[in-house]
């Protein structure tokens, strides 16, 4: 089904309701064509614990996949308790050092300060050189109601040290599985943001590639940038939640500010699909698909618990890149296995707290696990500002 003619770009900021009422038929088409490609089901797995080889398929054809129903009932709950104390005690803007009830914020102790704001309904990256430069077109920015805040928190980080229930998803058997099955056993770990899209505030995320470092690399395929996850701890909307344009992960370095000039300057790119969700299920998408999302100009919150998986070999004597480039860290043996520790631990908090789960084994830490057992003194040295140490590319 081929998704409507985009309108011309706006030539003066919408309102928010303007917003969302010029994005109802883009949504419909997109949600027609979703349902179309129908790229969702269970997370299986095989006997020899392998994704399922249709999963596999279907996500190396399109580029992403929705795995439905996940993260139980009672898991999804401590999570959003978690996510909803973590917003709480976030800082009232972007230079201060009290949360809205006069206490110090969250974080202000943390090596990297675990929160990033926005604008109200703003694109705080889009059209920018931040993040290497790869979200070359800025989506529209509607105006919020009256009364809207001057900063809204757009992103989270540290979920593994902030959150105990973050750090026990980490470790969850079947999420880990399905990474081994497409980076290989020795797959390593990327990074993890939680995107807040709160109702009629969240901010927009430009159109974009996540990768920046392989373009021109010889070895070059559709899986060298990794992959990440988005855990959904509310339903998501074609208003609020990630759209990828299936296929685009196989073609190379897009050109996006192009792609937008031949749409007549719109965001509302033809082909592009909404991922949407109940709360619980999981999205995995290729870092290389081209995806983003608009001004939540909806009513609905939308809270995204975001980490990525990488191969060892596309990390490997790689530089720093994206929000830790200024580091000019290598990612040398010492850097990949610090790093990855942090799933071992995760794997044993997540032991701890559900005896009854099977357990995953994870390849790089084989017989070392009981050097990586989740307690206050590995808590310590391997969680406390594990950020610092993320293997972006």
């Amino acid at each position: 089904m081929n998704q409507l003619a985009a309108p011309v770009a706006a030539s003066q900021p919408l309102s928010r309701a303007e917003h969302a009422a010029g994005m109802a038929a883009y949504q419909a088409a997109g949600e027609a064509l979703a349902a179309e490609i129908n790229n969702r089901g269970p997370l299986r797995l095989t006997a020899d614990g392998q994704l399922h080889p249709d999963i596999q398929a279907a996500y190396w054809k399109h580029g992403y996949y929705i795995f439905e129903g996940v993260i139980d009932a009672a898991e999804v709950a401590a999570l959003r308790e978690d996510a909803q104390e973590m917003l709480a005690r976030a800082p009232v803007g972007p230079e201060a050092k009290l949360d809205a009830q006069g206490r110090p914020a969250l974080g202000i102790d943390y090596a990297r300060l675990p929160y990033r704001f926005s604008k109200p309904l703003g694109d705080p990256w889009g059209g920018t050189t931040l993040l290497n430069g790869r979200h070359p077109a800025q989506m529209s920015q509607p105006v919020p109601d009256a009364g809207a805040p001057e900063h809204v928190v757009f992103l989270m980080y540290a979920m593994c040290q902030a959150m105990p229930s973050g750090l026990r998803l980490y470790g969850h058997p079947g999420l880990l599985a399905a990474a081994q099955s497409i980076n290989g056993p020795d797959f390593v770990p990327f990074n993890d943001a939680i995107f807040v899209k709160q109702p009629g505030l969240g901010g927009s995320v430009a159109w974009h590639q996540d990768g920046v470092t392989h373009w021109n690399n010889p070895a070059w395929d559709e899986g060298i940038h990794g992959f990440n996850y988005q855990v959904q701890l509310y339903p998501t909307t074609p208003a609020n939640g990630l759209w990828v344009i299936p296929g685009t992960h196989k073609r190379g370095k897009a050109d996006i500010k192009g792609m937008v000039a031949a749409n007549g300057g719109s965001e509302q790119l033809p082909g592009a699909v909404p991922l949407v969700c109940k709360a619980g299920d999981v999205t995995m998408v290729n870092r290389q698909t081209v995806h983003g999302s608009f001004a939540n100009s909806s009513p609905d919150m939308r809270i995204s618990l975001t980490f990525g998986f990488h191969r060892r070999r596309s990390v490997l004597g790689q530089r720093a890149a994206l929000s830790i480039a200024e580091t000019n860290a290598i990612y040398d043996a010492q850097r990949i296995f610090d790093r990855s520790a942090v799933i071992q631990v995760a794997i044993d908090a997540r032991r701890q707290a559900r005896p009854g789960e099977p357990v995953f084994h994870y390849q790089p830490f084989a017989g070392l696990e009981e050097e990586f057992r989740c307690t206050p003194e590995v808590f310590d040295r391997v969680i406390r500002d594990y950020n610092t140490k993320d293997l972006a590319i």
